[in-house]
């Protein structure tokens, strides 16, 4: 997959890296150019930017489960997910000739808002690669943002060779979705936030959950709690049959997941782990949980009865493991991201159904 480059200032695609140095730094559980100083680097470039969302807590849910719980509401984000931090920090990096010929995404949802919602912010064009079958309400939103959006056809067509003609034809720079050093750090200050929030509450968290796919928003998250929280335990949430980064983690390879994607939580079953946050993750010695389903759904209900927010199945992944008691967390006090809340509505209604 063609990548922007890691230092600012710098634009255009590049050649994809070998396996063996992925391999390596993955061995090495080293990642040049990210940190808790990018981290808050990214911060600096955001702030005014996005929004500094709230850190909910609720009786009811402590007692539920015998802990304290600290709930990032990312799904109060723009447009409805964490997503643009990482987008927004990646883009505020380039240079202005690099911005003036705009950036290019892949995505069917999250990723795709983000982007678009990021290059209105910064003022750049922004191309949206979705498959032609994507919600039209996730295509219709990513074009209010002012983004160009090209469909293809995800059975004959591969989506990364459609980006890639892009970016040669126009000279646009690509945006990835969570293997890139700069999209780590803009996702890593959510960790960042939820550090002063906690601090400011009186209540350090001793152990963190954050839903996972490709990476990016956990690895940046618990660098920065880590940071701020030495010793603190941290977890990873994924859909149970399609857990590729916890099987990275046991392997130290990067894994992919079964094709297509299966359930509900679409957000989170993406394709394959990423080098770079599996390195990350791997230097926390980050353990893996998986959900269902159905469990997905009650904690939804949960989240909406007991927090009052809306949060999409993917999202709600950390929040389902506390709730069906994959991790002891008793007499602890522990954090979680509600990463989104883009939420089909009829998976909703199922979900307060239950």
């Amino acid at each position: 997959m063609s990548e922007i480059h890691d230092r600012p200032g710098e634009r255009g695609p590049r050649p994809p890296e070998p396996p063996e140095a992925k391999a390596a730094a993955v061995a090495d559980g080293i990642v040049p150019g990210f940190g808790i100083d990018t981290i808050h680097e990214a911060a600096r470039r955001l702030s005014g930017h996005v929004v500094r969302t709230p850190l909910l807590t609720s009786p009811m849910l402590d007692e539920l489960v015998g802990a304290r719980v600290l709930v990032k509401a990312e799904c109060l984000q723009l447009t409805g997910s964490f997503k643009v931090r990482g987008a927004l920090n990646a883009l505020l990096t380039l240079d202005e000739e690099a911005r003036r010929a705009g950036i290019v995404a892949y995505s069917a949802g999250n990723h795709g808002q983000g982007v678009a919602a990021a290059a209105r912010l910064a003022g750049c064009p922004a191309v949206i690669v979705m498959p032609h079958d994507a919600p039209r309400i996730k295509v219709d939103n990513c074009r209010w943002w002012g983004a160009e959006t090209v469909l293809y056809d995800p059975r004959t067509e591969d989506r990364e060779e459609v980006a890639r003609k892009i970016l040669q034809d126009r000279g646009m720079t690509l945006i990835p979705p969570f293997d890139d050093v700069r999209v780590m750090a803009g996702q890593g200050t959510v960790g960042l936030e939820v550090a002063e929030q906690a601090r400011g509450l009186g209540l350090p968290p001793d152990a963190v959950l954050v839903n996972c796919s490709g990476g990016g928003l956990a690895s940046g998250v618990i660098t920065a709690l880590d940071h701020a929280f030495p010793g603190m335990t941290h977890h990873i949430v994924e859909p149970a049959g399609f857990d590729k980064m916890a099987r990275s983690l046991a392997t130290g390879r990067v894994c992919a997941n079964p094709h297509p994607p299966g359930g509900l939580m679409d957000a989170i079953s993406g394709p394959v782990a990423g080098a770079r946050p599996l390195a990350v993750l791997r230097h926390h010695d980050v353990t893996g949980l998986t959900v269902t389903d159905e469990e997905v759904l009650a904690a939804m209900g949960t989240a909406h009865r007991l927090l009052k927010i809306v949060v999409e199945p993917g999202a709600a992944a950390s929040l389902a493991a506390l709730l069906s008691g994959k991790v002891d967390v008793r007499g602890r006090t522990v954090a979680l991201v509600a990463s989104g809340g883009n939420v089909d509505p009829a998976v909703y209604r199922r979900a307060l159904a239950d």
